[in-house]
């Protein structure tokens, strides 16, 4: 068991994985992945929650939010891109609600205040920057592979594709990369003024039974 905090395996929920490579498939058939024009390389998203009455917060700029990263061998820290209030994503996307996505960010909200909800897709053989970013981030995976690798500080973790959800602290230094020759296909959210990693409780691997829903 991995005695470490930076990333907690919920142990009471658990969804359906095939149900969610349906919704995924569902929704390619709606809306195709955003890069913001070409601004970020190697991962694109879809938004599934949007600024109420706002459908230009699904796309470009809204995608991608403030971090900071040692971008050179200075040691210098950088901020990146423009503070977005998480808060005000609060309304689910309407081209959606009759897929099983409805149903988890619902799920999930009861628990949890969400932020920006995407789906993200990390391209084969690539990695994201060394950054940090303003809040955590919840990880529901949808397909991935063995060469799938989330690294925070000096820890490098896997997140099988089976229904698991999963709190990681990327408010640590981290980088996601997949090493594999498919993409990957993650459901992530912010999670604004959460404080969940100050509770030790929380370990990786939870061996208690989850609940299929």
């Amino acid at each position: 068991m991995y005695q470490n905090n930076h990333i907690i395996k919920l142990k009471d929920i658990k969804f359906d994985i095939k149900k969610l490579i349906n919704a995924f498939n569902e929704i390619l058939q709606i809306r195709k992945f955003d890069n913001a024009g070409g601004v970020v390389t190697n991962i694109s998203s879809i938004s599934l929650n949007r600024i109420y009455g706002n459908p230009e917060s699904t796309k470009g700029k809204y995608s991608w939010g403030r971090y900071w990263t040692i971008p050179d061998n200075n040691g210098q820290e950088v901020e990146r891109a423009e503070h977005i209030e998480e808060e005000q994503f609060n309304e689910f996307v309407p081209e959606y609600e009759d897929t099983y996505f409805k149903y988890v960010y619902e799920k999930i909200s009861k628990t949890y205040t969400l932020g920006r909800t995407r789906v993200l897709k990390k391209e084969p053989r690539s990695t994201l920057s060394w950054h940090k970013d303003p809040e955590p981030r919840l990880h529901i995976p949808i397909i991935t592979n063995y060469g799938c690798r989330m690294v925070i500080d000096d820890r490098a973790y896997h997140m099988p594709a089976d229904g698991s959800v999963y709190l990681t602290n990327t408010t640590k230094y981290h980088n996601f990369f997949n090493g594999g020759e498919e993409d990957r296909i993650h459901i992530v959210a912010t999670l604004p003024n959460s404080n969940v990693f100050n509770d030790s409780e929380f370990k990786f691997e939870n061996k208690s039974q989850s609940v299929m829903v």
